[in-house]
């Protein structure tokens, strides 16, 4: 498994001495996908001297380019997709975390199952687009009291299924389901479909470590499946400057003792 964490990509030598296998970047920030070549080239430039490889990056789309809802705008999201996939390739970005709690968050009175035919109809529009850059869409599971539509790892893996495309798969976020209660079992029932990871302490989205939240039970799930892709530290650091190296330090014992490698 590689170990990340979700960062400034023009900060990233800030992480020297926690050494991650990589960073997780933030689409609308840092890939601009409504923004000209011009104005995303100098972060192209900084990822390609960064120290640490770019391969993910979340916060897909802006609260307001709705995905379910009245006000669906499909050739915009369309058009999104394809230049954040293709700026995503020409990062090297294998994954694209698509949560987007504001944009997904079904309107007071609108009928779930026609939401549910949105989301799904617009993945499989995006599967293809993402193919032809080979980068993969990773539904994101949010708890409850962020986002009412998608709240488990079951009903996001039922999307994933509904889409079967290979470029559209699923993302754990332990932090969600810990605030949840959601059980880690639910992993091994989705685990043919997980394509990367997020991890964070459960009260106050701390880094591992900093309270001491135990994430074996999580961990050992990923190990039954044989799960091998990407975890990225998502959190509130309380402090940039040292913690870092003591969460990866944390992380990595507890996934060493769940048997992970």
């Amino acid at each position: 498994m590689q170990f990340g964490v979700c960062w400034a990509v023009g900060k990233a030598g800030d992480l020297a001495s926690a050494k991650p296998d990589f960073v997780e970047e933030n689409i609308q920030g840092f890939l601009k996908p409504e923004a000209s070549d011009a104005e995303f080239a100098a972060n192209l430039a900084l990822a390609r001297s960064a120290p640490f490889p770019v391969l993910a990056a979340n916060s897909f789309l802006p609260g307001n380019l709705r995905c379910v809802g009245p006000d669906v705008d499909m050739p915009r999201l369309l058009k999104y997709g394809r230049t954040a996939f293709a700026r995503a390739a020409q990062v090297g970005m294998k994954i694209i975390v698509f949560g987007s709690g504001g944009a997904r968050k079904i309107p007071d009175g609108f009928d779930h199952a026609r939401a549910v035919a949105q989301f799904v109809d617009l993945l499989k529009q995006l599967g293809p687009i993402a193919g032809e850059y080979g980068v993969t869409i990773v539904v994101e599971p949010l708890n409850k009291a962020e986002c009412n539509f998608i709240t488990t790892v079951l009903e996001g893996a039922d999307i994933v299924r509904q889409c079967a495309h290979p470029n559209v798969r699923l993302l754990a976020d332990i932090f969600h389901m810990l605030r949840d209660d959601e059980p880690a079992e639910n992993i091994i029932k989705v685990g043919d479909l997980l394509r990367h990871t997020h991890i964070a302490e459960k009260a106050d989205r701390t880094a591992p470590g900093v309270k001491g939240d135990d994430f074996g039970p999580y961990l050992k799930a990923l190990q039954k499946v044989g799960y091998n892709g990407g975890m990225a530290i998502e959190c509130r650091w309380q402090d940039a400057a040292t913690e870092p190296a003591r969460a990866f330090e944390a992380l990595r014992r507890q996934a060493q003792a769940a048997g992970i490698r």
